[in-house]
């Protein structure tokens, strides 16, 4: 297969660099975050198994195998990379015997120096990273490569058409891919990867566990922020959180003592939040400051990293967000497996299987436009027996879809036996 189409694409990235340097620059990433971009690394003295989860969402998925992996092999080093601070700190906290790095950018020489030094025994990728020059290094260092949970939306899908040879050239590298679903399977065999190295396993997503003493912190939460009604607007985009914040102002004046839990997706947009809340004239506190949450309290901005799992367990009800905006929503199943009320907007196509298994079960709400959801709180707030039906249905989803765990990690396994 030609290494063409890598050379070209390792020829844009070099042009591209400069801005990526700029980038890093205006996030304000330390010296030794740019290192590890760089792919310098510390090596270990044990064997090491690399995991990839992009962000946040991935790690939560990936947790449940990864457990799994250091109970079976505490004799070897888990090694976690993510694409952001925020999967960084959701691997410090639910994969403390882990070893974090960010992942190098995919220029070759970054690529060989990281997989040099590393010395995996395994890759795993997490669902749709594809990185060419990544894939190669692992295959001329003769590196394993499973992808777990394999996921490629119809959005990547195309764009991926767009280059495949590039595509092909790169799932060349992979041994085996473990897709979540029969579409994904179809998806990633046009794009040149050979059908008997594919297995449709399901989705981990769906044995996700809540951590132990996840609900005991939650209801500490609730009790010191008194008898109220709670909702989350969770993992907020730019365009999102104003509208969400008038939403409130409306709901206030049915429940005056009404609080409303705001997660902004990304760290870089804490600042600008607080503004906003500020601006809109809401009595707020900040997790981040440790601020108490007074009975006068009316936005609670939670711009800490790594405890979405714990504001969703203590809030009544859940807004998925990334779902009023074009960014395709995120994990549905994380308040599901909470006994979380869900409710979303209208573009969920990142989540369209999940959301088409949740709709036709009636385990979630969706609105069409945000100017539906004053009422819609107002009518869950209102009805429990209708926030009870919406989780059993939920939950029935999640008990229908449970299994691919295990056998993802037979695939795993096979991988590791001496």
């Amino acid at each position: 297969m030609s290494a063409l189409p890598r050379y070209l694409y390792t020829g844009l990235l070099t042009l591209l660099s400069p801005l990526a340097k700029k980038r890093l620059e205006k996030e304000k990433v330390n010296e030794l975050s740019a290192r590890q971009r760089a792919g310098h690394i510390s090596p270990s003295k044990k064997e090491v198994v690399w995991a990839h989860c992009a962000s946040v969402g991935e790690v939560l998925a990936a947790e449940p195998l990864l457990n799994k992996l250091l109970q079976a092999y505490p004799e070897k080093q888990l090694v976690v990379t993510t694409m952001t601070a925020t999967g960084a700190a959701q691997v410090r906290q639910r994969l403390p015997e882990a070893r974090h790095y960010l992942l190098p950018l995919d220029l070759p020489w970054y690529a060989d120096r990281f997989i040099h030094t590393l010395k995996p025994r395994l890759a795993i990728i997490f669902e749709t990273e594809i990185w060419p020059n990544l894939l190669h290094s692992c295959k001329k260092m003769q590196v394993p490569v499973v992808v777990a949970n394999g996921r490629l939306s119809n959005k990547a899908f195309k764009a991926y058409k767009k280059i495949r040879p590039l595509m092909a050239e790169a799932l060349s590298k992979v041994d085996q891919i473990a897709a979540k679903a029969e579409e994904d399977a179809e998806r990633f065999i046009a794009l040149g990867f050979p059908k008997e190295k594919m297995q449709v396993t399901g989705s981990i997503k769906y044995d996700l566990q809540p951590p132990t003493g996840l609900q005991e912190q939650a209801e500490n939460l609730r009790t010191e922020w008194g008898q109220r009604p709670v909702w989350i607007a969770a993992s907020t985009h730019e365009g999102e959180d104003e509208p969400l914040l008038e939403v409130h102002k409306k709901l206030l004046e049915s429940y005056p003592d009404a609080l409303l839990l705001l997660v902004p997706r990304h760290p870089q947009r804490f600042e600008e939040v607080a503004e906003l809340i500020k601006k809109a004239g809401f009595s707020f506190s900040r997790r981040s400051q440790q601020d108490p949450v007074y009975r006068q309290t009316q936005v609670y901005l939670c711009d800490t990293l790594g405890e979405m799992l714990l504001f969703y367990a203590a809030a009544d009800l859940a807004f998925v967000a990334g779902s009023l905006v074009p960014i395709g929503g995120h994990n549905l199943l994380e308040p599901a497996a909470l006994e979380t009320p869900i409710i979303t907007g209208p573009h969920l196509h990142n989540f369209a299987e999940i959301a088409a298994l949740l709709r036709q079960a009636g385990g979630m709400q969706e609105i069409s436009q945000v100017e539906e959801l004053p009422e819609l709180l107002i009518r869950l707030f209102q009805d429990t027996e209708s926030c009870r039906q919406l989780t059993q249905a939920a939950a029935a989803v999640i008990e229908a879809n449970r299994g691919a765990l295990n056998k993802q990690w037979q695939l795993v396994e096979s991988f590791l036996h001496d």
